[in-house]
């Protein structure tokens, strides 16, 4: 695996953690409201804003499109370290 194919692994990866660290807090009262909170969701609202406009909530409480983004997140690193495989 070349060096761009496995620095895109990594950033994948540590984007997932954040996704999912962002998700957590969510569970915490006024944590979204911390100075964490706020610069995770910097991070992260626009990457699920597309998804949550897809996919609406379950039942009006449980968002499910986290799971979807991550999934579409892992497939979109696996097909450009494909990419950058085939070409290297």
């Amino acid at each position: 695996m070349s060096e761009l194919a496995s620095f895109i692994w990594i950033a994948q990866e540590i984007y997932s953690f954040v996704i999912i660290a962002y998700v957590l807090l969510s569970w915490i009262p006024n944590a979204r409201d911390s100075f964490v909170g706020e610069m995770l969701g910097k991070l992260v609202e626009p990457y699920l804003e597309p998804f949550r406009r897809l996919i609406p909530p379950i039942g009006g409480m449980l968002d499910v499109s986290p799971i979807v983004a991550l999934i579409a997140l892992h497939f979109i690193a696996r097909g450009l370290i494909a990419v950058i495989d085939f070409f290297v």
